[in-house]
C-alpha cells in the first residue's frame, strides 16, 4: 500500500515534488484551494482523505490535540530558519529515514539533528 500525503500550504511545491518522486500519492493544500483555512478546518479534511500531513506548523504535532494513532500521520519539519532550502532538506532527511507505510498514525518531528517518532501506545 502506498501512503497518501498532503503538503501543507507553509511548504513549497518542491516538497510535494520530492515526496511524489519517492513514490507517494501527494496532494497539496494549495492545489486543492484550501489555503487560508484554519487548522481546525483543515485537519478534518486531511483526515477524511486518510492522508499524512507534512507541515512546518507546530500545532499539528501537538500530541495533546492530535495524539499518535488518532490520525493517518504527521511529519513536522523543524528548520532553524524558514527557507525553501531548509524544508526541502528536512523533507529529504525524513523520506530517507522513514517508510510511511510502516508508521501509520505516528507523529514525526524532523530536525537536522534527529528524526523523532511518536507512535500510538499499544493496547
Amino acid at each position: 500500500m502506498i501512503a497518501h500525503v498532503k503538503i501543507d500550504e507553509d511548504l513549497a511545491r518542491q516538497v510535494a515534488d520530492l515526496v511524489a518522486a519517492r513514490g507517494y500519492d501527494v496532494a497539496t493544500v494549495v492545489g486543492q484551494g484550501w489555503q487560508g483555512l484554519s487548522d481546525d478546518e483543515l485537519w478534518p479534511r486531511v483526515q477524511d482523505e486518510g492522508r499524512w500531513l507534512i507541515t512546518a506548523d507546530k500545532g499539528f504535532a501537538d500530541l495533546r490535540l492530535h495524539p499518535a494513532g488518532s490520525h493517518a500521520g504527521v511529519i513536522l519539519l523543524r528548520a532553524p530558519e524558514e527557507s525553501r532550502r531548509a524544508y526541502l532538506e528536512l523533507a529529504a532527511i525524513a523520506l530517507d529515514q522513514l517508510e510511511l507505510d510502516d508508521l501509520a498514525g505516528a507523529v514525526v518531528v524532523v530536525t537536522y539533528r534527529s528524526v523523532r517518532i511518536r507512535r500510538a501506545p499499544h493496547k
